[in-house]
């Protein structure tokens, strides 16, 4: 395979795999594989499940706290979005916003097109609200973030999509978003709570290994993918989805286990396998609320108000651009 000729997103899709797979000695790759079009449709419909508690919570707070959120914002805004997706949850927060002004500009950043054009049709109907939406992977790629006169922008990282992300990588993403905003602009992040009395460890490994399998299939897709769009030639009934509790690192640990000693192929390279060897595929970081205040401390923002839900599962936090 030649990567010259490979279209940009391709060649970034076959310099993750080789770098993950190759250059250190636990295998890894980037979260951001995962979102393909249909890894995107497997995530929402893992936002369903009855196990996946984060989606439903951070909905309910969002419904029991939009219109506080905006009189604490106190002026009109622009609203971005990184990782909006379809955007089913961010309607709340849009037809709330729409109450407190006549018109509101929304603009979504997704890695996925056919996200975006699922939440434009989620969204339509929300009287006074322009789209203006933006494809780009906001990790590895520049985006940009339309200012409007007198209006101070509002960022929304929410889903708890942050928590993806080793604390210097979230850091990185948060101050290269702070280096879009002013000072007084105002960012709304949603992360989810660290396992307590109330948040059994158990119900915690659950929202990443549900007994439907669609996790595990939104894991597996990822190999589906490199097969598709590298050449490559996983076995995909070779590997299985693991979920494992890091208590050390506070985050749960998503792998793909090589059942037997193998080899795959991707453009050209031989990459061995042992039985029970894994590919780690994701990470999902659980907050106490002292981690989440040092996060944002150290990406500039100022928390300046944060909402939960009864049980302390999850939080939605208010931060000011400093």
């Amino acid at each position: 395979m030649r990567t010259a000729t490979l279209p940009a997103v391709t060649e970034a899709v076959l310099r993750e795999a080789l770098t993950g797979l190759t250059s250190a000695p636990q295998k890894s790759l980037s979260p951001w594989l995962f979102y393909d079009e249909l890894g995107s449709q497997l995530f929402e419909r893992i936002t369903e499940l009855p196990e996946y508690y984060p989606t439903r919570t951070e909905r309910d707070i969002f419904t029991a706290h939009a219109s506080e959120i905006f009189l604490e914002l106190g002026s009109a805004v622009t609203i971005a979005e990184l990782g909006a997706g379809t955007a089913s949850k961010t309607g709340i927060l849009l037809r709330a916003a729409t109450n407190f002004q006549p018109d509101l500009l929304y603009q979504p950043i997704d890695v996925s097109a056919s996200a975006l054009e699922a939440a434009d049709a989620t969204l339509a109907g929300i009287r006074g609200l322009c789209i203006q939406p933006h494809v780009a992977n906001y990790i590895t790629e520049p985006y940009a973030i339309t200012r409007q006169p007198e209006r101070k922008i509002l960022a929304l990282y929410i889903g708890s999509s942050i928590g993806n992300f080793a604390p210097a990588e979230a850091t990185a993403i948060l101050r290269n978003l702070r280096q879009h905003l002013q000072p007084g602009d105002a960012l709304l992040l949603g992360t989810d709570l660290a396992p307590s009395a109330h948040k059994p460890v158990e119900d915690l490994v659950a929202a990443y290994d549900d007994a439907a399998g669609v996790t595990a299939a939104f894991n597996l897709n990822v190999l589906t993918r490199l097969n598709r769009e590298l050449g490559a030639d996983f076995d995909l009934t070779a590997f299985a989805h693991r979920a494992r509790w890091n208590a050390r690192c506070s985050r749960i640990e998503m792998h793909l286990e090589s059942l037997v000693t193998q080899t795959v192929h991707i453009a050209g390279r031989s990459i061995p396998f042992a039985a029970r060897e894994t590919i780690h595929t994701e990470n999902s970081y659980k907050f106490t609320h002292a981690a989440l205040d040092a996060l944002l401390t150290g990406a500039c923002f100022t928390a300046t108000k944060t909402f939960t839900d009864v049980a302390q599962t999850f939080a939605v936090t208010l931060a000011t651009a400093a």
